[in-house]
């Protein structure tokens, strides 16, 4: 040719033709689409002088090459894959004589969906024919990740690795333990509204952002690189240790200096990664107005097809460059929260236990709402107070052996010999006159008084006291039972609603407490039971505490202490309330007179929260997000993920609720429990790939199947094999995460 050949650039399409038969010649024949001949050029020198050969990331390859019996395509010799692209990467010129770096560069098979990273297959191995187009593509590429205190950061992430594998390198960026409980969901659409512009949707994340630097300012970026850093994989140091440093303070939460010891060699070490430890109130009620809702149970079903994959990359789920994914907990069983070393971690998971409060996704009491605005009132306020102190205080020195000591001597110290021997020798049991009641169809009849006796699982009732020695009225065992709590403070009702698993389905009974303190005995002994555990168990006690605290922070001070008015002008109840409370308060007071002032409902809201703030007001900053995530895990609705499901032998659409212990059937319309059935009862699940249909086996040759109607039984199968790995965790185990057998209880073949 007599012109010399031009640059190569970004989108232009590169024919790779094999080597002609007997030719051996050592040049490299590439062709670029408009007819430019570049033969002349030679692997070995990189192309004559004078010549420049630049690719570009996102280059798009056309192999249009001839097989040899070696079965790769040629660029020099019969070499495979890895060499081609070593190639590729040695070849490559810039302006100026540079070299630019390839390695994070892998090729994409866009119309098999799936990445080329076995770089010692050959291209015939993977089965690619003549007119397969590959993308050379970098592996990291840039994603907005939305934390679940609804805050975006902009990071860059492996788009090749398995979303197990790339979320558990998020989280030990953020040093957030047991990456294995969360994962990344796709935004879900508000179906009420209108479809918007993809800029529009942007505008509002962005009104979301980080406030506050999470990486050093002037660094040049504000994105994070999620992955290993040149030379070494990065981690943080102890950050799975059993022996760690404490890592926070136990008291506020505030990272213990230097910072740049538990972040390794992650962006975050010389950054700002504090932030993420600290709750950001909502500073205005549009931003929550603007928040999907769900209003029905199904809507909140709709929102869990959009989890990922575990078990396959970004790209091979059409996750997009520059898409937003959200950050979630997934799974509702939270391992060994430790405020010295999980601050990050607590506050994350507040906040989303926040969010689903706020945005209605959970359902609690009018007095339950209160509680919760107490006391996000209260962190609000304790976290400004905080990370001013931090400031001023950012030298703190810690004695990181006496730490470590004071650590481990708690580790070992367990607990108390005699209170071991009593749980091996006697089995507690609890005796007094309960109400019981016990709804059927066409009755009217009420509440009946009865000596009861609760002894390993099961209730025994008496007619009287006198008679307990004989036959039992009724007798009901609880295992495997559903448990739900109604509880009116104000109005001094403390019921227990048990639905008790039968052959026909569930049996329900309602038992009323007298006082709080029978409540949160009876309560905590219908958990246990119902887990297969008497209250002989270790947990019994703190569990009986946990209930009477959640009760107590829910009381209304008779005789409330006098509020300073400078106090009241910094709460807002819009921000601290849901909207359905708002709603009902506007509506009292509409009923109960003609026309109110403007701000006096927003002051009566403020007042009842006010009240219900003293029952806090004395906890640390750690101690209130520890009683907010505890009361939130007390609510009924916790830690059940809907699914809409048609069950085999069924005729309609149902719900198929997923728990870290059950699965449970329920009505789409109500939330009722039909039927609940037990993991430790459970002898395997299956799933047929081609009619999408889920059956799992339990023991008494009960056998349950469905089919998934609104999202793929891949994100049901998901769920119970992750449930089922979460409970295999113990803290006297090495806490490294065992990949491969999470992969061999999550993953599906088709």
């Amino acid at each position: 040719m007599g012109e010399t050949p031009g640059e190569l650039v970004e989108g232009e399409m590169l024919r790779v033709p094999g080597r002609q038969e007997g030719s051996g010649a050592q040049g490299v024949g590439l062709t670029v689409a408009d007819g430019r001949d570049t033969s002349h050029l030679n692997a070995n020198t990189g192309g004559p002088s004078g010549y420049k050969l630049k690719k570009t990331s996102d280059k798009v390859l056309q192999v249009n090459g001839v097989r040899e019996q070696s079965g790769g395509f040629i660029l020099e010799g019969g070499k495979t894959l890895a060499h081609d692209i070593v190639w590729s990467s040695q070849s490559a010129w810039l302006a100026g004589d540079v070299k630019k770096d390839w390695s994070d560069h892998a090729l994409w098979w866009e119309k098999k969906r799936t990445w080329l990273l076995k770089t010692h297959w050959t291209l015939d191995k993977y089965g690619i024919q003549a007119d397969a187009k590959l993308q050379f593509t970098p592996q990291h590429k840039l994603l907005r990740l939305q934390l679940p205190n609804m805050k975006y950061v902009r990071v860059k992430v492996n788009f090749s690795d398995r979303v197990f594998k790339a979320v558990s390198d998020i989280c030990k960026t953020f040093n957030i333990r047991h990456p294995e409980e969360l994962s990344l969901l796709k935004k879900p659409r508000d179906p009420t509204k209108k479809k918007k512009k993809k800029l529009d949707d942007q505008s509002e994340d962005e009104a979301l952002e980080l406030e506050g630097p999470l990486i050093t300012p002037g660094s040049g970026t504000d994105v994070l690189y999620i992955g290993p850093v040149k030379g070494s994989i990065y981690s943080s140091p102890g950050l799975y240790s059993k022996t760690m440093t404490p890592t926070y303070d136990a008291h506020d939460g505030s990272p213990l200096s230097p910072t740049s010891a538990w972040f390794g060699d992650s962006a975050l070490s010389e950054g700002n990664p504090g932030i993420l430890a600290v709750s950001q109130p909502i500073t205005s009620p549009e931003i929550l107005a603007k928040m999907f809702k769900p209003q029905a149970l199904l809507d909140k079903a709709k929102i869990n097809q959009g989890w990922l994959d575990s078990s396959r990359s970004l790209m091979e789920q059409d996750v997009k460059e520059n898409e937003a994914l959200l950050l979630r907990f997934k799974y509702y069983s939270f391992f060994d929260l430790n405020p010295k070393y999980d601050a990050i971690r607590i506050n994350q998971l507040y906040e989303q236990a926040k969010w689903a409060i706020l945005l209605e996704e959970i359902e609690c009491t009018e007095e339950e709402m209160m509680m919760f605005a107490a006391l996000q009132y209260h962190i609000n306020k304790l976290s400004i107070m905080t990370s001013e102190n931090h400031l001023n205080n950012s030298d703190k020195e810690v004695d990181e052996v006496d730490a470590a000591l004071s650590d481990l001597e708690i580790t070992l110290e367990g607990g108390k010999t005699s209170t071991i021997l009593g749980d091996i020798t006697s089995i507690p049991e609890l005796a007094d006159y309960i109400k019981v009641f016990k709804p059927k169809k066409l009755t009217l009849k009420g509440y009946k008084q009865y000596w009861c006796t609760f002894k390993d699982t099961s209730i025994s009732c008496y007619k009287s006291k006198e008679e307990s020695s004989g036959t039992p009225a009724h007798q009901m065992n609880l295992r495997g039972c559903e448990v739900t709590p109604d509880v009116n403070i104000s109005g001094q009702k403390f019921n227990i609603k048990l639905l008790i698993p039968v052959a026909e389905g569930m049996n329900e009974i309602w038992l009323r407490c007298d006082n709080e303190k029978q409540y949160a005995h009876w309560m905590a002994a219908c958990r246990l039971a119902s887990k297969g555990k008497t209250m002989a168990d270790s947990s019994y006690n703190s569990e009986v505490q946990n209930i009477l605290s959640f009760l107590k922070m829910q009381h209304l001070n008779p005789d409330p202490q006098l509020i300073p008015e400078q106090i009241t002008t910094d709460i807002n109840p819009e921000c601290l309330v849901s909207p359905r409370y708002l709603k009902k308060y506007k509506n009292k007071q509409e009923k109960g007179c003609k026309k109110q002032m403007p701000g006096y409902i927003r002051d009566l809201i403020t007042a009842r929260i006010l009240e219900a703030h003293q029952n806090v007001a004395q906890m640390s900053l750690i101690e209130a997000k520890m009683r907010f995530i505890q009361a939130w895990q007390s609510l009924p609705e916790f830690g059940i993920t809907h699914f809409i499901a048609r069950f085999q032998g069924g005729k309609k659409e149902e719900l198929i609720g997923v728990a870290y212990n059950r699965l449970i059937r329920m009505d789409a319309n109500t939330g009722d429990a039909i039927k609940t059935w037990r993991f430790s009862n459970m002898k395997q699940w299956n799933v047929n790939w081609e009619i999408k249909m889920v059956t799992v086996e339990f023991a008494d040759e009960v056998r349950l199947s469905f089919i998934c109607t609104e999202v793929d039984c891949k994100v049901v199968h998901e769920f119970i094999g992750g449930y089922i790995f979460l409970s295999t965790r113990a803290k006297d185990q090495n806490e490294s995460l065992d990949e491969e057998m999470f992969y061999k209880l999550t993953s599906g073949w088709v």
